[in-house]
């Protein structure tokens, strides 16, 4: 199967998609307000008429190339271009104003191409034994285990845990619409065969990461970025990477983190690289030096980050439970090809499947050239394209993208609308996140709980199919751990503050 999905990659149209396809991540990354979920739903429309291997492979290249991209803009305008890079911006821009920027940008590159390959060496060895496992599920494990990925969505990615919730459950109302996947029961459907199916996935998640972020960039579009000038220096490469080099903990340390972090369902590549950078502080002889501008902050957010990339990967391609809003999306693009993440994906494509994985390798090398070739570029680009251009086409993009699925008006419609409640969500404090994955681990979750109900009634013991298996028990008390343990944080603060306080 191995040599099969490398004949399937290695081929001159594959080298060119995947080349194209980490040179548009970068771009986007670099730009303030284009963020690496917004390329690939952009894009996942596009990729419709191509064939899974073509789609694949851009896709994983625009999500490796927009992680590692947001680090320029963060080093050189103290701006994070992805929500990945905000612990960059720590020590990145402080060696910028100290005259360090092409150094700051040589080690987010050497770190991020070090962080990617050791998470695809993580995808590669542990997405066969979890998707081996995944065999033993049946609908009950299905349903604990989604119920378990929301808890974690809601808990992790809002700053509220009832706006969390909240988040997690917008799938409950939008999940009425159309007819019921098991006993084909028709609900809201909103007119003639306009949304028998339910409401289009692709469309949705377009309108709820594309819109806001357009609205924003114009809202921001009076903004002036001081950018730091980039000087390249002869033979800086050759010194970054030695002085990496003898610092192989720091990197592998970060990698770890990042990938973990990533399995875990909504964490995101800013929770990986807060996390790093903080193990980084506590790791160091000289913990001081860190925020005043020294690589190791720079390569420990960059490591983790990318690194996150394939983690977030691991659970999407075994068991169907995104690790982030980016991989959301991708599992949306599996779907569009007809392959069901899980078990069955390394069955009946698996071909496919590996092509696709070992295609990150070859993309996170591919970050090395073209980030130090054309890290001037990027700096000239991140303040040359003007909004007024940009927000129009990208505006453009997400309309053609939309209609370009099924060929339907409505589902631009249903576009605007989820990007006009994914713009109101944002200002009321909701993130998108919860709202996103809650829509796509929702009808994983409904259809586990109607089979699993279904065979209770066979056996004569409903309750019974969801408290007496093995698997499901761990898995609840695993739900119940993750639906708990922000409470009990925040009792331990609460505590904590008043003995200090006595």
């Amino acid at each position: 199967m191995v040599t099969e999905a490398l004949g399937l990659l290695f081929t001159p149209l594959n080298m060119l998609i995947i080349t194209m396809g980490v040179a548009a991540g970068i771009v986007v990354g670099a730009l303030p307000g284009l963020t690496a979920t917004m390329a690939i739903a952009l894009l996942v429309p596009f990729t419709f008429g191509m064939n899974a291997v073509h789609s694949l492979v851009l896709l994983g290249g625009i999500y490796c190339g927009a992680i590692y991209g947001g680090s320029f803009s963060a080093i050189l305008i103290n701006t994070p271009g992805t929500p990945s890079a905000i612990a960059t911006t720590f020590d990145g821009y402080a060696m910028a104003r100290k005259g360090e920027s092409y150094g700051a940008i040589i080690t987010a590159t050497i770190a991020s191409v070090v962080g990617g390959l050791i998470g695809v060496v993580f995808l590669i060895f542990l997405s066969p034994a979890l998707s081996k496992a995944a065999l033993k599920f049946g609908p009950p494990e299905f349903f604990w285990l989604t119920v378990f990925g929301l808890t974690i969505i809601a808990t992790l990615a809002s700053k509220s845990i009832v706006k969390g919730l909240i988040g997690g459950a917008f799938r409950l109302p939008v999940g009425v619409i159309g007819i019921a996947p098991i006993e084909g029961a028709v609900g809201y459907a909103l007119g003639p065969g306009n949304v028998q199916g339910g409401i289009a996935l692709i469309p949705a998640l377009i309108g709820l990461f594309c819109l806001p972020e357009i609205i924003g960039m114009i809202a921001n579009k009076d903004t002036h970025y001081n950018v730091i000038p980039y000087k390249k220096e002869r033979k800086l490469v050759r010194r970054i990477f030695f002085r990496l080099i003898k610092k192989p903990f720091l990197l592998l340390r970060s990698s770890v983190i990042g990938t973990i972090v990533g399995i875990i369902p909504g964490a995101g590549g800013n929770i990986a690289g807060m996390v790093s950078y903080n193990e980084a502080v506590r790791a160091s002889k000289f913990p001081e030096r860190f925020g005043t501008g020294i690589i190791d902050g720079v390569a420990a957010s960059e490591a983790s980050n990318n690194a996150e990339v394939s983690g977030s990967l691991i659970p999407m391609l075994t068991l169907g439970i995104p690790g982030a809003p980016p991989a959301a999306v991708l599992m949306g693009a599996l779907l569009l090809q007809g392959m069901r993440p899980g078990p069955e994906l390394f069955a009946f494509h698996g071909e496919i499947t590996y092509s696709f994985i070992f295609s990150l390798v070859l993309a996170n090398i591919l970050i090395l050239p073209l980030g130090l070739l054309g890290g001037k570029a990027m700096s000239k680009l991140i303040t040359g394209i003007p909004v007024t251009i940009l927000a129009p086409f990208v505006f453009l993009l997400t309309c053609i993208g939309s209609f370009a699925i099924n060929n339907n008006m409505f589902d631009v419609y249903v576009m605007l609308v989820f990007g006009v409640i994914g713009f109101v969500a944002r200002k009321a404090g909701f993130s998108p996140g919860p709202i996103v994955l809650g829509l796509i681990l929702g009808s994983i979750c409904e259809q586990g709980l109607v089979q699993s109900i279904l065979m209770g009634r066979a056996k004569g013991a409903v309750l019974g199919i969801f408290f007496t298996r093995p698997i499901s028990l761990i898995l609840i008390v695993f739900t119940l751990i993750s639906a708990f343990w922000p409470l009990l944080a925040r009792l331990r603060r609460v505590r904590g503050f008043r003995r200090r306080s006595s």
